[in-house]
């Protein structure tokens, strides 16, 4: 299959591409790692398959609306 064709079919089955799909996937697995672990945030990022704890920092802002920090910080309360 080609990756024009496997693109398509995936954002019709999906309703997202790939990559979108692929790094929210990786923002929830942050979420997750966050939520139950004490590990810092380039550990996490490390975790979730991100680069670097500041492109995890992007994305999860993006995302989820507020930093990892913030997050657990809001989560643990």
């Amino acid at each position: 299959m080609s990756p024009r064709t496997f693109a398509r079919r995936f954002r019709e089955a999906t309703g997202t591409t790939p990559m979108r799909w692929l790094t929210r996937e990786r923002v929830a697995r942050a979420q997750r790692l966050l939520e139950t672990t004490e590990g810092d945030v380039d550990r996490v990022a490390e975790k979730a398959g991100f680069s670097s704890a500041q492109v995890l920092r992007l994305h999860f802002r993006r995302v989820v609306g507020t930093s990892p920090t913030g997050y657990r910080r809001a989560f643990r309360g």
